[in-house]
This record gives structure tokens, sequence and C-alpha cells, in this order.
């Protein structure tokens, strides 16, 4: 499946190192409906999604929603949230 990603503008995560090893964020998501899930507390450490992107889900920090977001395949996301549900990825 091609995903439409033109109207994005991607850039290099300013914590990513200089040896090659680069994330790259997009921004440009413009009327796009971010959402925190309903599971999340008031403690700052929140990640917004916006629905609606044919094929993929932008991510991003709700501390910093200027920041740009990353975006994965729906296919994937919907397998992490899947998990995050069984308590796959619970703390030891």
């Amino acid at each position: 499946m091609r995903v439409d990603l033109t109207g994005a503008r991607w850039r290099k995560s300013t914590h990513s190192g200089s040896g090659g090893e680069c994330v790259e964020v997009a921004d440009g998501f413009g009327g796009a409906a971010w959402f925190k899930s309903s599971h999340s507390a008031n403690g700052g450490q929140c990640v917004e999604v916006a629905p609606g992107f044919s094929g993929v889900v932008p991510v991003r920090d709700s501390k910093d929603p200027e920041g740009g977001a990353l975006v994965f395949p729906a296919g994937a996301f919907a397998a992490f949230v899947a998990a995050l549900k069984v308590g796959r990825f619970d703390a030891a």
C-alpha cells in the first residue's frame, strides 16, 4: 500500500546523532484531530494520535505539539495497541 505524505514536512529529530542513525519526524498535519488516550494520566508522559489518515497513524508528544510526529503504518500501530492491551509491555 502506498501512502501519500507529500504534504508533510520532514526534518531530522533534534535527538538524532550525527553518525547517520537518524530519526525523521513530519510536520504539516494541518486539520488533524489529535487526541490522547483515555488511559493517559495528567503527568505529562502522554502521546497523541491523529486518526483519519489512510494507511498511517501520526503520533506526537503531547508536551510538544509543534515538534513533529512519527508516522507508523496503521497495521503496525494497531498491533502495538493490541499488545499493550494484553499487558505485553508491562514493567516487571
